[in-house]
């Protein structure tokens, strides 16, 4: 084998390694570490270093069990709706606003009862908040959807969009509406969830009532 390729696996396991302590969500942060693991499983092969294989197999066995443990467990959603002016939502939407403004930008929160609004409960803590003004075609103007980075693992988006569709066709929803998207991240979250991109506005729509499950792409 080149010379060359034997150091550039070595560079690219550390990368791999360095990248996966950066992630908050810890499905990723189990992948990118389990493939920086493999990569430098490969290279203590190419070059003959024992200690580096037993070292990163042990690592990789302890990643391998993790990601066994988070596509097993089972866990609590619940959806609770609220009208706009709670307090723990205000505080939410304070608490996170850095973030929500690279997805939302638009976004301001305000007081409507007649907007859907809700937030998902991941475990009793709350995962995702969710707005949406309802127009009287049944059309769900999505103005936010957002989930905190440590569960941005598409099972929030599952339970909402698949599981909770009854939910929302009980509350008068015909289909889901983005007019636009601004993050290359939730663009890549929408097609996943089986949302399709016109040729015009609106941006991204989804059909409720059809079948469910069209989550197909790798969730890693």
């Amino acid at each position: 084998m080149s010379e060359l390729i034997v150091p550039v696996i070595g560079y690219a396991a550390s990368i791999l390694l360095a990248i996966s302590l950066l992630m908050s969500n810890d499905l990723k942060f189990r992948w990118l570490n389990t493939w920086g693991c493999i990569s430098f499983i490969i290279y203590g092969i190419l070059i003959h270093a024992f200690p580096i294989i037993l070292t990163n197999s042990i690592l990789f066995l302890i990643n391998l069990f993790y990601l066994i443990k988070i596509y097993s467990a089972k866990e609590d959603f619940e959806l609770i709706e609220f009208k706009g002016g709670e307090k723990l939502v205000h505080k939410f939407l304070s608490f996170y606003k850095e973030d929500i403004n690279k997805y939302f930008p638009d976004y301001a929160h305000e007081e409507n009862e007649n907007n859907l609004s809700f937030v998902v409960l991941r475990d009793l803590v709350i995962a995702n908040i969710f707005v949406a003004r309802l127009d009287s075609n049944g059309n769900a103007f999505i103005e936010l959807n957002y989930t905190v980075p440590k569960y941005r693992d598409y099972k929030v988006g599952e339970f909402i969009f698949d599981n909770e569709q009854k939910f929302l066709i009980s509350k008068g929803v015909r289909s889901l509406i983005y007019k636009v998207v601004y993050n290359k991240q939730h663009e890549k979250f929408l097609k996943v969830m089986g949302f399709k991109k016109a040729d015009s506005a609106p941006a991204y729509s989804k059909t409720l009532g059809k079948e469910s499950g069209q989550v197909t792409q790798k969730r890693n």
